[in-house]
């Protein structure tokens, strides 16, 4: 199994302080012999609808030397795991959640902006220091 990322526990709270429930840590979307291994499965009742809202979630912290290569990576990562979806789990959506520091100074560069409207990131922003979900960007 891969290395958890620095703030998978803190995402994970944000998720469960956020009415989500925890189904699967990590949730397995290996495919076709190719092992892929998102970080969360989380599910929400929604109780206006009576049905279940259900999410994939690959947690990034961009703590690294190069949010540009850690950033390579999650796109990857995330395009991969959306096709395995897509497969697996079409009723899945798949989000990627990042601190707020991220968000406010990597994120918002002009390129970054493009990568997201282009691949359609949808990203789950996090305060690391409430455990608690700032936005949910689609």
């Amino acid at each position: 199994m891969s290395r958890r990322d620095e703030y998978h526990e803190i995402a994970k709270n944000a998720l469960i302080n956020d009415g989500w429930t925890i189904t699967a840590d990590p949730m397995d979307l290996t495919i076709g012999g190719v092992e892929l291994l998102a970080d969360l499965a989380a599910e929400k009742i929604l109780a206006a609808e009576k049905e279940n809202d259900k999410i994939a979630v690959e947690i990034k912290s961009f703590l690294g030397q190069s949010p540009v290569s850690e950033f390579h990576k999650a796109l990857g990562q995330y395009e991969n795991y959306k096709l395995s979806l897509e497969i697996l789990e079409p009723d899945r959506k798949i989000w990627l959640a990042i601190p707020i520091e991220a968000w406010e100074n990597f994120f918002q560069r002009e390129f970054i902006q493009k990568s997201i409207k282009r691949y359609q990131i949808e990203l789950i922003v996090f305060d690391t220091q409430t455990q608690k979900i700032i936005a949910w960007i689609k």
